[in-house]
Order: C-alpha cells, then structure tokens, then sequence
C-alpha cells in the first residue's frame, strides 16, 4: 500500500492539474461571453459561435467541477448520520458512502459516459455551429467519473480522521 505521504502528493497534484484546468475553463467562458455581449451591443453583429461554445464550456465546467468536489468532499452530503455516529460506526458509514460514490463513478458515469460518447461517434453527430464532434464534448462525463473514482479510492485508502463540521459548508444565515 503506497504511504500516506504518496497518497497526498498524488491528490494534490490531482487537485491542482483538475483546480487549472476549471480556472482556464472559466476564463475562456467569460472571454466568450464578453465577446458575445460587445459584439451583439457594440459592433451590432452577434457572433455566431459564442452560444454554442458557452453551453459546451457550461458542461464541462459542471461536470468536471463535479468531480472535484467529490475530491474536496465538497459535494452535497447529508450530515445527520454522520453527526451521530463516532469511532468504528462512523468509519463503516464512511466507507459505504464511498462505495456507494464509487459505485455510481463507475457505473454511471463511466459506463454511461462510454456509451454515450462512442454512440455520438458512431452517428457522426456535429454541433451545428462550431462543428465538433458531440463525442468529445459528452467525453467529460466518463473523464469526470474516473476523477470521481480516483477520488473516492484515496479517500477509501485514506479516509479522514475527522468528519468536517456542518458549518463550514453554511451557505449563510442572516
């Protein structure tokens, strides 16, 4: 079994390349946009492209983002049992979320995913305006269930030792 050390490193390193890819990602998806706004306000001619590069940038920034907070353990949880639990119960209850996360990576999104990107493929389909192959824009979502995957196998090797607080996550309370 690699050493914790190994493991974080390799996490890290996984967070970083997947946080730069969703920052470029986003930068390119407002540039598009701002394009689109002056171009449709200031020169009176919308661009053509810029809808459909903005809806393809919208997926994979979802889908991608969606994988990265499996790794962050940011993603939406419900924290009752948790809460409720310690020691030796609360680790079985952080194994089966794990596997139940790994569980759907790998059969729904990766299995799904493949299927759905080889049958965009095989029928040839093309975006209307920018012409790319539909396969490799739905080709995010079995990338984003292996990055799931991986995640939730560090996280099964490795779990944390403690559950984080329920406020850290608040969206806020006035």
């Amino acid at each position: 079994m690699p050493s914790s050390s190994a493991i974080q490193r390799f996490k890290s390193g996984l967070d970083k390349a997947l946080g730069g890819t969703l920052v470029a990602l986003m930068t390119v998806a407002v540039l598009n946009v701002l394009w689109q706004v002056a171009t449709r306000f200031l020169l009176g001619d919308p661009s053509s492209f810029t809808e459909e590069l903005a809806r393809y940038l919208l997926i994979w920034i979802g889908v991608l983002g969606a994988g990265y907070a499996v790794g962050q353990r940011a993603h939406l949880a419900l924290e009752l049992l948790p809460e409720r639990l310690e020691g030796r119960s609360l680790e079985r209850l952080e194994r089966l979320i794990f596997g139940c996360v790994a569980a759907f990576a790998l059969l729904v999104m990766v299995g799904g995913g493949v299927r759905l990107v080889y049958l965009q493929f095989m029928l040839g389909q093309t975006s209307p305006t920018l012409g790319w192959p539909l396969g490799a824009v739905y080709a995010v979502v079995p990338l984003s269930g292996l990055i799931m995957l991986v995640y939730t196998v560090l996280q099964f090797i490795e779990p944390p030792t403690e559950p984080e607080t329920a406020q850290s996550h608040d969206v806020g309370s006035a």
